[in-house]
């Protein structure tokens, strides 16, 4: 049997490492010998009170190092001199903790109780009655009955439409190009086959949006957090980090972070992008967020920012205008965009050249200013209404972030609550959310949720909020009659 390890949830270094640390002693010192069975994911992790996916990740940094093996159907073991190098065959986890280690955890179901409507802060996604379906269907007949029709239809560049990039590259360097993906999600898989092998380190924000965090993940790449606070990304705790880690690659949301909603400032970003200049660590910026600014002054983006040219930026459509139709871009210096655009030809020869005419005379027609226009002012109206109704009814000692933009919000309730278990009678009284714990890399908040805001109109962003803090309310009602008993109290 593994010994069990003693963790120190205080420490900066994350807990997954900590566990790392303490096997691999235990490996080198003797007391795990050679071929010993060691404990599946799910066990240790009940034995330690862990997240299965901080001991599989845990056991996958293990496993890059030669320490453990696994067998399909028998589990992992400590590895052996006669062992080959486990780096050229399949992993020491057997596949079901691989796919712990690797995939996201599933988001809560919504069940509102029979007869409820269900209020949903789950998904960060622009309003559906605010679509512009008026002018999407005139852009699209327009572009099906005109003379290009024929040329769309047929097969394209793996750059992307060419009239597309063309009215997308109005401000790029002379130096840089732009690759046309199927939406963000696809840029950074592409980003991450360019620049990553597994093993590899990435620095992301904790907490960060899963689908980033996860396309790394499936990799093997480690992952390691960087604090977000108020102000956006820590860029104090960057030195420590890349010196400790030694990164190959960066992403960072500087403006309206998802999920915390927090923007990086001025002397941040220059900050930023200095530390990733002298560490020669690549650095990809996602600002899919920053045109939905709703008040206080714009900012420039990294990439205006950066001299060097060397930021890679990743921008789409989806958040302002139609996430269905699936349109990104990247763009970055001209040999990265080449090496893109080989990859993305591999993977799916080129993106939906229709979709791409589409937005491209939705845009060209006016049609996509006049909508941001309504979707920033309709932003503003949601976003004033969630933080007057966090202020109103969530419980006293709640803390709540206060962004500027974007779609969602970061929510702190106060000790014992905890998101995860409040969660279940929440969706039963009417309201929906996401607990902190599906966006974490390696600090765990028990408290924390996401609030996404920008989907839903400011009166059920009003009753979602009153029907939430009540249910919190009578969470901690319960928790102090329990330790006026003297129980340990307890949060169901």
């Amino acid at each position: 049997m593994i010994p069990l390890p003693q963790l120190d949830q205080n420490s900066d270094e994350p807990i997954y490492r900590q566990l790392h640390a303490r096997i691999k002693a235990s490996i080198q010192d003797g007391s795990l010998a050679p071929g010993e069975r060691i404990p599946p994911t799910r066990e240790l992790a009940g034995l330690l009170g862990l997240n299965r996916t901080t001991v599989a990740a845990a056991y996958e940094l293990l496993e890059s190092e030669g320490l453990i093996r696994g067998h399909v159907g028998r589990g992992s073991f400590v590895a052996g001199p006669s062992d080959s190098n486990p780096a050229a065959s399949p992993g020491a986890m057997d596949w079901e903790d691989r796919f712990v280690a690797n995939r996201a955890p599933d988001p809560p179901v919504p069940a509102a109780a029979p007869g409820t409507s269900l209020i949903s802060f789950t998904s960060a996604r622009p309003a559906a009655e605010l679509f512009p379906l008026t002018e999407f269907r005139a852009a699209c007949r327009e572009v099906i009955d005109g003379p290009q029709a024929v040329e769309i239809l047929q097969l394209g560049s793996p750059l992307g439409y060419a009239p597309l990039r063309a009215y997308l590259q109005v401000q790029k360097r002379d130096d840089e190009d732009l690759l046309i993906t199927n939406g963000c999600q696809q840029a950074l898989d592409l980003l991450q086959r360019l620049f990553t092998r597994p093993g590899d380190c990435v620095l992301v924000e904790d907490p960060i949006y899963p689908g980033l965090r996860n396309v790394f993940a499936h990799a093997g790449v480690r992952i390691v957090g960087v604090p977000v606070g108020p102000d956006g990304l820590d860029v104090d705790a960057l030195p420590r980090l890349i010196a400790r880690e030694r990164p190959r690659l960066m992403v960072v949301t500087p403006s309206f972070q998802n999920p915390t909603g927090a923007t990086m400032p001025l002397a941040a970003r220059q900050a930023l992008l200095r530390i990733a200049r002298d560490n020669h660590l690549v650095l990809v910026e996602n600002d899919i967020y920053a045109e939905l600014r709703y008040q206080g002054a714009e900012l420039p983006s990294l990439k205006q920012m950066d001299d060097s040219g060397d930021t890679i930026q990743m921008k789409s459509f989806s958040k302002l205008a139609f996430p269905g139709l699936r349109v990104g871009w990247v763009t970055g210096p001209r040999p990265v965009i080449g090496r893109l655009a080989e990859l993305k030809q591999w993977t799916d020869l080129h993106s939906d050249q229709l979709s791409q005419a589409v937005l491209l005379r939705f845009a060209q027609s006016g049609s996509l200013e006049s909508h941001r226009q309504r979707m920033v002012e309709a932003g503003r109206a949601r976003l004033h209404a969630v933080l007057s109704a966090c202020e109103r009814y969530l419980p006293q000692g709640s803390r709540f972030t206060r962004p500027q933009g974007g779609m969602n919000l970061w929510v702190r309730l106060p000790d014992p609550l905890d998101a995860s278990e409040l969660l279940p009678r929440a969706q039963r009284a009417g309201v929906s959310f996401l607990p902190g714990r599906y966006f974490a890399v390696s600090r765990q908040e028990p408290g924390a949720l996401r609030l996404s805001f920008a989907g839903l109109p400011p009166e059920q962003i009003e009753t979602g909020l009153a029907i939430l803090g009540r249910v919190c309310q009578e969470e901690l009602a319960a928790a102090r009659a329990a330790q006026s008993a003297g129980l340990a109290p307890v949060i169901v």
